[in-house]
């Protein structure tokens, strides 16, 4: 029963869901004619999703990563999770005095539970989960300051009443839809690297010969977010 909610907690984190509430949240703040905010939670939440791409490219291509750590990249969907939730929650509350501030607790809250599911359901080391959503966290935090100093700020409750069926629905072939983006980046990463399979942690564990390459390369590998 357990490992049921960890899969639910990890499905909610994955890309068809968070990147949406991304994708609402630029909305949102459109509709509400904040233009400053609109830029600066595009460009904080892209750059996150890059600094992901980033190490998942690093370490495909050429085995960048923190063997002792056992880390291999950050974990997107803690990464995406720790953004979204608690920016998401906050401006949706932030009409109603203190409980925004419980409202971006709660989201903190999710964001958490969500990089634990990870590491429970074991798609991620606890290095690669606790990285991703600090820096998630990191990207909500400058924005929730950012949003702090801004006197004008007018969310279309009605935009955001219309959203949330929507998104409810997105998460059902999320499983699928991660493994595809995995294997881009993988792709991504054998393009750039020149090398004709990704790099895998097993790798880390094989004997490196004497001038023989650093990278050799194993048949299949199974993708995670």
């Amino acid at each position: 029963m357990l490992m049921y909610w960890w899969e639910i907690l990890s499905l909610i984190g994955n890309v068809t869901f968070t990147g949406p509430i991304g994708i609402a949240i630029a909305v949102w703040l459109l509709v509400g004619k904040s233009w400053r905010l609109t830029l600066s939670w595009c460009l904080l939440f892209c750059g996150g999703m890059a600094l992901v791409v980033a190490t998942k490219v690093a370490f495909y291509g050429w085995g960048i990563g923190v063997e002792s750590l056992d880390f291999a990249g950050f974990s997107g969907h803690s990464m995406r999770a720790a953004a979204v939730f608690p920016v998401a929650f906050f401006l949706v509350a932030r009409a109603y005095g203190q409980a925004r501030y419980w409202a971006l607790l709660a989201g903190i809250v999710l964001a958490i539970l969500v990089a634990v599911s990870r590491v429970e359901l074991g798609a991620h080391s606890v290095s690669e989960a606790v990285t991703g959503c600090l820096l998630g966290l990191m990207v909500a935090g400058l924005f929730v300051w950012h949003v702090s100093t801004e006197g004008h700020l007018a969310l279309s409750r009605i935009l955001v009443a219309l959203c949330m069926p929507v998104l409810l629905m997105l998460p059902q072939h999320g499983h699928g839809v991660a493994l595809q983006t995995e294997s881009w980046i993988a792709q991504l990463a054998m393009l750039l690297s020149g090398h004709d399979r990704p790099f895998t942690r097993q790798q880390w564990h094989l004997p490196k010969p004497q001038g023989a390459a650093q990278v050799s390369l194993l048949p299949e590998h199974a993708f995670s977010a």
